[in-house]
Protein backbone atom coordinates (compact mmCIF):
# COMPACT_ATOMS: atom_id res chain seq x y z
CA UNK A 1 0.00 0.00 0.00
CA UNK A 2 2.82 2.10 0.36
CA UNK A 3 1.29 4.00 3.26
CA UNK A 4 3.79 6.88 5.18
CA UNK A 5 2.51 9.87 6.71
CA UNK A 6 4.49 13.14 7.34
CA UNK A 7 7.46 13.28 10.29
CA UNK A 8 5.47 15.70 12.19
CA UNK A 9 2.54 14.25 12.38
CA UNK A 10 3.90 11.04 12.79
CA UNK A 11 5.66 12.29 16.33
CA UNK A 12 2.25 13.42 17.11
CA UNK A 13 0.40 11.00 16.78
CA UNK A 14 2.78 8.39 17.61
CA UNK A 15 1.05 6.99 20.78
CA UNK A 16 -2.40 6.48 18.47
CA UNK A 17 -0.14 3.80 16.26
CA UNK A 18 0.62 1.46 19.05
CA UNK A 19 -2.92 1.59 20.24
CA UNK A 20 -5.50 -1.46 20.08
CA UNK A 21 -7.77 0.10 17.62
CA UNK A 22 -5.42 1.10 15.21
CA UNK A 23 -3.68 -2.09 14.68
CA UNK A 24 -7.09 -3.59 13.89
CA UNK A 25 -7.91 -0.69 11.81
CA UNK A 26 -4.18 -1.49 9.61
CA UNK A 27 -5.48 -4.73 9.39
CA UNK A 28 -8.99 -4.01 7.93
CA UNK A 29 -7.77 -1.42 5.70
CA UNK A 30 -4.47 -3.54 4.01
CA UNK A 31 -7.37 -6.36 3.93
CA UNK A 32 -9.86 -4.09 1.74
CA UNK A 33 -7.44 -2.97 -0.25
CA UNK A 34 -6.45 -6.50 -1.08
CA UNK A 35 -10.00 -7.62 -1.85
CA UNK A 36 -11.98 -4.98 -3.24
CA UNK A 37 -11.67 -1.15 -4.71
CA UNK A 38 -10.89 1.52 -2.44
CA UNK A 39 -10.64 5.39 -2.62
CA UNK A 40 -8.65 7.13 -1.98
CA UNK A 41 -5.21 5.21 -3.83
CA UNK A 42 -3.17 3.48 -1.14
CA UNK A 43 -0.39 6.45 -1.08
CA UNK A 44 -2.83 9.68 -0.73
CA UNK A 45 -4.66 7.92 2.54
CA UNK A 46 -2.39 10.72 4.77
CA UNK A 47 -2.49 13.33 1.68
CA UNK A 48 -4.31 16.03 4.28
CA UNK A 49 -1.53 15.32 7.20
CA UNK A 50 1.55 15.36 4.20
CA UNK A 51 0.63 18.37 2.52
CA UNK A 52 0.45 19.86 5.81
CA UNK A 53 3.30 19.63 8.41
CA UNK A 54 1.76 19.62 12.24
CA UNK A 55 3.55 23.53 12.80
CA UNK A 56 2.26 24.28 9.54
CA UNK A 57 -1.55 23.85 9.95
CA UNK A 58 -3.26 27.61 10.01
CA UNK A 59 -7.03 26.30 9.39
CA UNK A 60 -8.55 22.92 10.23
CA UNK A 61 -11.92 21.95 7.72
CA UNK A 62 -13.37 18.73 8.87
CA UNK A 63 -15.35 16.51 6.38
CA UNK A 64 -16.91 12.77 6.74
CA UNK A 65 -16.03 10.47 4.35
CA UNK A 66 -13.98 10.68 1.02
CA UNK A 67 -15.27 10.46 -2.50
CA UNK A 68 -16.32 7.22 -3.58
CA UNK A 69 -16.63 7.80 -7.31
CA UNK A 70 -13.56 7.13 -9.78
CA UNK A 71 -10.98 9.45 -9.73
CA UNK A 72 -11.83 11.76 -7.11
CA UNK A 73 -11.02 11.45 -3.61
CA UNK A 74 -7.04 12.19 -3.47
CA UNK A 75 -7.05 12.52 0.74
CA UNK A 76 -8.45 16.14 1.45
CA UNK A 77 -11.85 16.46 2.01
CA UNK A 78 -13.96 18.31 -0.41
CA UNK A 79 -11.29 18.17 -3.05
CA UNK A 80 -11.12 16.21 -6.22
CA UNK A 81 -8.24 15.48 -9.20
CA UNK A 82 -7.90 18.06 -11.40
CA UNK A 83 -10.38 17.33 -14.59
CA UNK A 84 -12.78 15.53 -12.67
CA UNK A 85 -16.37 17.42 -12.41
CA UNK A 86 -16.80 19.79 -9.46
CA UNK A 87 -19.03 18.25 -6.78
CA UNK A 88 -21.68 19.79 -5.48
CA UNK A 89 -20.48 20.75 -2.07
CA UNK A 90 -17.49 22.12 -3.46
CA UNK A 91 -19.25 23.95 -5.72
CA UNK A 92 -21.03 25.76 -3.05
CA UNK A 93 -17.89 26.39 -1.54
CA UNK A 94 -16.73 28.02 -4.24
CA UNK A 95 -20.04 30.21 -4.87
CA UNK A 96 -19.51 30.90 -0.96
CA UNK A 97 -15.64 32.34 -1.21
CA UNK A 98 -16.92 34.31 -4.24
CA UNK A 99 -19.79 35.95 -2.59
CA UNK A 100 -17.55 36.58 0.61
CA UNK A 101 -14.98 37.77 -1.29
CA UNK A 102 -15.16 38.66 -4.70
CA UNK A 103 -12.44 35.57 -5.87
CA UNK A 104 -13.62 34.01 -9.39
CA UNK A 105 -14.85 30.31 -9.13
CA UNK A 106 -12.50 28.00 -10.05
CA UNK A 107 -12.49 25.35 -12.79
CA UNK A 108 -10.85 22.96 -10.69
CA UNK A 109 -11.50 21.03 -7.52
CA UNK A 110 -8.05 20.39 -6.63
CA UNK A 111 -7.67 21.98 -3.13
CA UNK A 112 -4.14 21.08 -2.56
CA UNK A 113 -3.12 24.77 -2.80
CA UNK A 114 -5.23 25.38 0.37
CA UNK A 115 -3.31 22.48 1.58
CA UNK A 116 0.32 24.00 0.92
CA UNK A 117 -1.00 26.74 2.82
CA UNK A 118 -1.79 25.52 5.90
CA UNK A 119 -5.38 24.55 5.70
CA UNK A 120 -5.23 21.00 6.75
CA UNK A 121 -8.54 19.23 4.64
CA UNK A 122 -9.37 16.13 7.33
CA UNK A 123 -11.92 13.27 6.79
CA UNK A 124 -12.88 11.76 9.59
CA UNK A 125 -13.00 8.45 7.72
CA UNK A 126 -9.93 8.54 5.47
CA UNK A 127 -10.79 5.18 3.50
CA UNK A 128 -14.02 3.87 1.91
CA UNK A 129 -15.07 1.37 -0.76
CA UNK A 130 -16.34 2.33 -4.18
CA UNK A 131 -19.77 3.18 -4.44
CA UNK A 132 -20.66 2.40 -0.72
CA UNK A 133 -20.76 5.69 1.11
CA UNK A 134 -19.20 5.23 4.73
CA UNK A 135 -18.63 1.91 3.95
CA UNK A 136 -15.42 1.98 6.27
CA UNK A 137 -16.99 3.85 9.22
CA UNK A 138 -16.42 3.02 12.83
CA UNK A 139 -13.66 1.12 11.87
CA UNK A 140 -10.96 3.34 14.01
CA UNK A 141 -10.36 6.46 11.78
CA UNK A 142 -12.86 8.33 13.80
CA UNK A 143 -10.27 7.76 16.97
CA UNK A 144 -7.55 8.56 15.18
CA UNK A 145 -9.05 11.64 13.34
CA UNK A 146 -10.41 12.89 16.90
CA UNK A 147 -6.34 12.24 17.60
CA UNK A 148 -5.44 14.50 15.03
CA UNK A 149 -7.85 17.51 16.33
CA UNK A 150 -6.81 17.01 19.93
CA UNK A 151 -3.36 17.00 19.66
CA UNK A 152 -3.58 20.44 17.55
CA UNK A 153 -6.39 21.73 19.79
CA UNK A 154 -4.11 21.12 22.84
CA UNK A 155 -0.36 21.45 21.51
CA UNK A 156 -1.57 24.81 18.74
CA UNK A 157 -2.87 28.42 19.58
CA UNK A 158 -4.80 30.48 17.11
CA UNK A 159 -5.87 27.56 14.61
CA UNK A 160 -9.56 28.16 12.60
CA UNK A 161 -11.34 25.47 13.34
CA UNK A 162 -14.39 25.48 10.30
CA UNK A 163 -17.43 23.29 11.33
CA UNK A 164 -19.76 22.94 8.62
CA UNK A 165 -23.24 20.47 9.61
CA UNK A 166 -23.77 18.61 12.45
CA UNK A 167 -21.12 15.63 11.98
CA UNK A 168 -18.27 17.97 12.10
CA UNK A 169 -19.93 20.29 14.73
CA UNK A 170 -20.19 16.98 16.97
CA UNK A 171 -16.53 16.21 16.16
CA UNK A 172 -14.92 19.95 16.99
CA UNK A 173 -17.48 19.80 20.24
CA UNK A 174 -14.65 19.74 22.60
CA UNK A 175 -12.26 22.42 21.07
CA UNK A 176 -11.11 25.29 23.36
CA UNK A 177 -13.00 28.43 21.99
CA UNK A 178 -10.81 30.92 24.33
CA UNK A 179 -7.56 29.43 22.02
CA UNK A 180 -9.09 29.27 18.92
CA UNK A 181 -11.47 30.29 16.98
CA UNK A 182 -14.32 28.04 15.99
CA UNK A 183 -16.68 28.39 12.83
CA UNK A 184 -20.20 26.45 12.45
CA UNK A 185 -22.48 26.54 10.30
CA UNK A 186 -24.97 23.95 8.05
CA UNK A 187 -23.36 22.27 5.83
CA UNK A 188 -22.52 23.45 2.00
CA UNK A 189 -24.30 20.14 0.71
CA UNK A 190 -26.99 21.43 -1.52
CA UNK A 191 -29.81 20.06 0.76
CA UNK A 192 -28.63 22.35 3.52
CA UNK A 193 -26.68 25.46 1.54
CA UNK A 194 -29.65 27.36 2.31
CA UNK A 195 -30.14 26.74 5.47
CA UNK A 196 -26.91 29.24 7.00
CA UNK A 197 -23.80 28.42 4.74
CA UNK A 198 -24.36 30.44 1.93
CA UNK A 199 -23.80 34.29 3.87
CA UNK A 200 -21.28 32.33 6.40
CA UNK A 201 -18.59 34.44 5.20
CA UNK A 202 -16.42 31.61 6.93
CA UNK A 203 -13.39 33.21 4.60
CA UNK A 204 -13.06 36.19 5.52
CA UNK A 205 -13.75 35.86 9.13
CA UNK A 206 -10.98 33.40 8.80
CA UNK A 207 -8.56 35.46 7.37
CA UNK A 208 -9.28 38.26 9.69
CA UNK A 209 -8.66 35.90 12.49
CA UNK A 210 -5.36 34.85 11.13
CA UNK A 211 -3.72 38.28 9.86
CA UNK A 212 -5.46 39.48 13.88
CA UNK A 213 -2.93 37.05 14.84
CA UNK A 214 0.35 37.57 12.68
CA UNK A 215 -0.61 34.92 10.01
CA UNK A 216 -0.57 35.19 6.74
CA UNK A 217 -4.18 34.93 4.95
CA UNK A 218 -5.55 32.15 3.02
CA UNK A 219 -5.74 32.92 -1.07
CA UNK A 220 -8.96 30.92 -1.06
Amino acid sequence: MNVQIEESWKQHLAPEFEKDYFIRLTEFVRSEYQTATIYPPGRFIFNAFNLCPFDKVKVVIIGQDPYHGPGQAHGLCFSVNDGVPIPPSLQNIFKEIQSDLGAPIPTSGNLTRWANQGVLLLNATLTVRAHQAGSHQRRGWEEFTDAAIRVLAEQRENIVFILWGSYAQKKGAFIDRNKHLVLASAHPSPLSAYNGFFGNKHFSRTNEYLQAHGQTPIEW
